[in-house]
């Protein structure tokens, strides 16, 4: 005698699997780069009463989602500007 080996579905199991395969599958959304804008101060922010250092970057660098291209001129904290021209970001003045 021949068994089968499928097992009957209940139907809300099947109401169940159908809706799950309804639903269509989409890639995790990685959020879009901006486009570098004004001349606002990026980076950490500036400590009270500490006025930003203009730097400008010899490689391409990204900050806070936004990337800047080599010779991009930014207006950062002294501290941040300190950071960026030891790691060889920006040009040494």
């Amino acid at each position: 005698m021949a068994t089968n080996p499928t097992t009957k579905k209940l139907a809300a199991d099947a109401a169940a699997e159908e809706s799950v395969e309804a639903l269509p599958e989409t890639a995790p959304v990685r959020p879009a780069r901006k486009a570098a804008l004004g001349a606002d101060v990026v980076g950490p922010p500036l400590p009270l009463n500490v006025e930003p250092v203009t730097v400008t970057l010899v490689h391409h660098h990204t900050i806070d989602g936004i990337g800047y291209r080599p010779g991009a001129k930014l207006l950062v904290s002294p501290e941040y500007a300190q950071r960026l021209r030891g790691q060889g970001y920006a040009t040494q003045v």
